[in-house]
Parts: C-alpha cells; sequence; structure tokens
C-alpha cells in the first residue's frame, strides 16, 4: 500500500517524523485528510486534534496554529506547539484550563480576554485527547 511521509515541526523540536496513511488535520476552513496521491496543498491550521493512520492505528497529536504542506508524498505541518496524545500532561492542562477559566469569569477590565479564550481552547484539546 502506498504511504505519507508525515513530519510534524515546531520553532523549537521535531514532534514527528513517519510513514503514515492517512492525516487529518484541523484545517482554518475546516477538517482535511491527506490520502497517498493527494494534490499539492498549503492550508492553515487552527488549534486542534491531527490525527494519523499507521500500523492499523489511528495516532493523534495536539496542534496549535500554523500550516499544513503537502506535496509529493508528504504532509509537513508546520506547527506554533504540537505533543503526541500520550506525552500531554493532563494535569497541566487541567491547571491551565482552571487559570483560563478563572480569568475569563473574573472580567476584570486588565485581563487579555482573547489570550485567556486562547488559552482555554488549547487546554479544552489537549484534555480531548485523554485516553486516545
Amino acid at each position: 500500500m502506498a504511504s505519507l511521509r508525515l513530519d510534524i515541526v515546531t520553532p523549537d523540536r521535531l514532534v514527528l517524523s513517519r510513514e503514515v496513511d492517512y492525516v487529518g488535520a484541523p484545517g482554518l476552513e475546516g477538517e482535511f485528510g491527506v490520502l497517498p496521491g493527494h494534490v499539492p496543498l498549503l492550508a492553515a491550521l487552527t488549534t486542534g486534534r491531527l490525527f494519523y493512520k499507521a500500523d492499523g492505528r489511528t495516532n493523534w497529536v495536539f496542534v496549535s496554529g500554523g500550516f499544513a504542506e503537502v506535496a509529493g508524498g508528504k504532509v509537513t505541518i508546520l506547527a506554533e506547539s504540537a505533543e503526541e496524545a500520550q506525552s500531554i500532561d493532563f494535569e497541566r492542562a487541567e491547571k491551565a484550563r482552571r487559570r483560563a477559566k478563572e480569568r475569563i469569569d473574573s472580567r476584570r477590565a486588565e485581563i487579555d480576554l482573547h489570550r485567556a479564550l486562547q488559552s482555554l481552547a488549547r487546554a479544552d484539546v489537549r484534555l480531548s485527547l485523554r485516553g486516545r
């Protein structure tokens, strides 16, 4: 069976590099999928759950922002941040969620609401990957 090379890269590290059968990514315009032979594509990513299928299993990765490039049998994810589901510190994500929620609920003028909402979204996505 044909396969794809999937590389997930953040500004500070290579998160993943492997042969996969399928990639599903959280695009800014909606989720999209990539199979071997896909036409070239450049897409903006949003915070969400990326998944890939390899060796008969579905694997999950948290991604936050960035871009996906599909070309020449390769999917390159350039993300602001990314973590494989099994590497997520769920206790830390729960604390981040509580802090963001407290900031949002406080309605204090000095709170950057947009930033707090982004923090809450990142924590929620990480927590949604528990057990995956």
